[in-house]
Order: structure tokens, then C-alpha cells, then sequence
């Protein structure tokens, strides 16, 4: 077997984010819950602020006004504040005007839930807080402004000679991360023609045109007895109590522990074909539309499609390779990717695709992806009207 030949075509400059978990000290531990709650508190002053002025039918202020009314506040309403980086507020009001500016464009499109901001509260967590300037990273530590030097519980995984745009410090689960904003260089590469259809489904995670197969981890399906019965623990509890406590600290580690098999996998797909392929097809899934079904609304949210596809986008950017979205109306799996003639009916249960006219027995997915690259190579007009392939 002949080895695969890359050649370095040059590199561009992307924007690159690195999270790892951070080992705080108690002293620490309590500077990062107070961004946090300084945050999480100019957030819903700023919120509050916003409907008021909107009910009164005033100017609504924007981040940089709400901003300098906040700084005057600090002398004299919330000097607290002042143990806190100015970073950790100034950010918050920053992020609030984007929500309202995703608010209305959801409007303007007139699809799906408008999302309009809400207050935070600290039963859902501390929250995260961001930071800017003056971030340095070693070793084994990150410095961080008014928090100092922060132990990692990862070394050698955040980059030390790029240009840091910011520093994102969060809780999850009684943990403490931090995910860096970095600028740099991405090497981009030749690769040999390496086309392949990709079919993204409940049964198996993804299958390849060339019959490679890539299994579901179902991190919520193998984990849904334990998590109802630590619900059901924890809404017996009473509110307020230490118990109730203790059980939404176990909570919100196995949902935690869930979420992190479900990316684990999504990475290491995405990342393994956008390096090897040159070109990905997949199809434009209504993801919303199929979660209204449900019987399978629970395992379609248990796969995460949108993320992969999202995550093939961008990673396709990185590693030259093409990705190629093939409309949803195309019927892939209905399709004899060996004669093209089309099924008018073919259940959801039927995993074995039988074509009535050439007899061929071929599994759903793999008979969907392998008409997802005959698409990409010979395109829709290579199908007739009768649903038979021109020659």
C-alpha cells in the first residue's frame, strides 16, 4: 500500500478556543464565584433595566451607556463590585445586547422560538464570567486578572506563544473550567480525492458510503434510569435543605457526565473524517421538524446533529476539506443506489432496503449515504422522471 503524499499549500489565521478544567484553591474558589455573581447581577440589572425603559416607552439603552450608569452605581448602590475585575460586568452587558439582537433577527425570520432574554438564577449554577487583557499561560498554571495564578489540571494543552483574545471561566457541576479565545496559524494541506457520503442517523451515529460505520455512544439512553431516579430523590427532598443539596450536586453531574460522552464522540468523528476526506456530502436534516415526533424526539436530541454538522463546518475550514449539504427534499433513502428506481412508501422500521426492480437487499443507511455521493458525483439530473438513472 502506497503512502499517503500531503503537500503544504500555505496557512491562514482562525480563531481557536481551548477549555480545560482548573484546580482553584479555596481562596480562589471564592474570587471566581464573585465574578460570577457580579455578572450573573449586571445582567439582570441591565435586563431589568431594558424592560423598563421599553414598558415606559423610553430610549433603551445599550451596553455602553448601561455600562457608565453601572460604574456610577458602584461608588455608592454596590461597592462590592470593586473586588471583582471590571471585565466580569462589562462583558455581562455586552452579552445581553447580543441576546436582544438574536431576539429580534428570530423575529424578523418569523421560525422557531424567538428566545427572548431571561433573568439568571443561581439554582440553574454559578454561571461564567469573561475576562480580557492581561491573561498569561504557563506550564502548569494561568494567570488570570484579579485572581492570580490558577493551577491546571491539564498540562501542556492550552497553546503559551499565541495572541490571547480572551478568557471564558466557568462552573459545571461543582468544577471550574476556563476556555481561551486564541489567534492563530492553521497549516493547510493537499490531500488525495477521498469523496464520501455520509448518512447521520439514530440507529448508528454515521455511516459512510464506503461502509465504514461509526456506532451511537447513547450516553442518554445508558444513563436514564440512574437519571430519573436521582430526580425523582431529589424532588422528595425539601427545598432548602442540604439533602436537596447534595442531590442536585449528583444531578448535575451525571447530566454533566452525559454531555460530555455525547461531544467526546461528536469530536472524534468530525475531527477523523474532516482530516482524512476531501470531501464530506451529507443531507440538510430538519432537526426540528423531526423532534416534534414524539417516539423519537428523546433519541434524535440524544445525538446531537445539529452539533456534528456544525462541527464538520468549521473543522472542514481547518483541514481543507469540502463539505457539501445536499438539499432535504432529496429522497436518499428511498433511492436503489443500484438501478435508482424510487419507493413511494418506506417505513421508519424497514432498516433493510429491498429494491422491487434489480432485487437488491442493502442496508437503509449505507443505501442512503452511497446516494448521497452518487448526488455530489453525478448530480440530480442523473435521475429521471420514472426514478431511473440516466445512462
Amino acid at each position: 500500500m502506497r503512502p499517503t503524499i500531503l503537500y503544504y499549500i500555505g496557512s491562514m489565521l482562525i480563531q481557536r478556543g481551548y477549555k480545560t478544567e482548573i484546580d482553584p484553591n479555596n481562596k480562589q474558589k471564592t474570587l471566581l464565584a464573585k465574578n460570577a455573581g457580579a455578572a450573573r447581577f449586571a445582567y439582570n440589572w441591565a435586563l431589568n433595566v431594558k424592560q423598563e425603559a421599553f414598558t415606559n416607552r423610553d430610549k433603551i439603552p445599550n451596553a455602553i451607556e448601561l455600562h457608565r450608569n453601572l460604574v456610577e452605581l458602584k461608588q455608592t448602590d454596590f461597592p462590592w463590585m470593586y473586588e471583582c475585575s471590571k471585565c466580569s460586568p462589562q462583558e455581562a452587558l455586552r452579552n445581553l445586547d447580543l441576546a436582544f439582537a438574536n431576539f429580534f433577527r428570530r423575529c424578523k425570520q418569523k421560525k422557531g422560538k424567538k428566545g427572548f432574554p431571561r433573568f439568571k438564577s443561581k439554582k440553574n449554577g454559578l454561571g461564567s464570567f469573561r475576562l480580557y487583557k492581561n491573561i498569561k499561560i504557563f506550564e502548569r498554571y494561568i494567570q488570570l486578572p484579579k485572581i492570580g495564578k490558577v493551577k491546571l489540571k491539564e498540562r501542556n494543552y492550552l497553546p503559551q506563544e499565541v495572541k490571547i483574545i480572551n478568557a471564558t471561566v466557568s462552573e459545571k457541576a461543582g468544577r471550574w473550567f476556563v476556555s481561551i479565545l486564541v489567534e492563530q496559524e492553521q497549516t493547510i494541506i493537499t490531500k488525495p480525492q477521498n469523496i464520501i457520503g455520509l448518512d447521520l442517523g439514530i440507529k448508528t451515529l454515521a455511516t459512510c458510503s464506503n461502509g465504514q460505520i461509526f456506532d451511537n455512544p447513547r450516553a442518554l439512553k445508558k444513563n436514564l434510569n440512574k437519571l430519573q431516579r436521582l430526580s425523582r430523590w431529589m424532588s422528595r427532598r425539601v427545598k432548602g435543605g442540604q439533602n436537596r443539596k447534595k442531590a442536585r450536586k449528583k444531578l448535575a453531574a451525571l447530566h454533566y457526565r452525559i454531555a460530555c460522552i455525547r461531544k467526546d464522540c461528536l469530536h472524534k468523528l468530525t475531527t477523523y473524517l474532516t482530516k482524512t476526506k476531501s470531501k464530506i456530502v451529507l443531507e440538510d436534516l430538519n432537526v426540528s421538524g423531526m423532534m416534534k415526533n414524539r417516539h423519537l424526539s428523546r433519541a434524535i436530541a440524544d445525538i446531537g446533529l445539529f452539533e456534528a454538522r456544525r462541527q464538520l463546518e468549521y473543522k472542514g475550514r481547518w483541514y481543507n476539506c469540502e463539505i457539501e449539504v445536499v438539499d432535504r427534499f432529496y429522497p436518499s433513502s428511498k433511492i436503489c443506489s443500484r438501478c435508482g428506481q424510487i419507493k413511494k412508501d418506506l417505513a421508519l422500521s424497514e432498516r433493510t432496503y429491498k429494491c422491487d426492480g434489480c432485487d437488491l437487499e442493502i442496508d437503509r443507511d449505507l443505501n442512503a449515504a452511497v446516494n448521497l455521493l452518487e448526488y455530489s458525483t453525478v448530480g440530480s439530473a442523473g435521475i429521471n422522471a420514472f426514478g431511473e438513472k440516466k445512462l
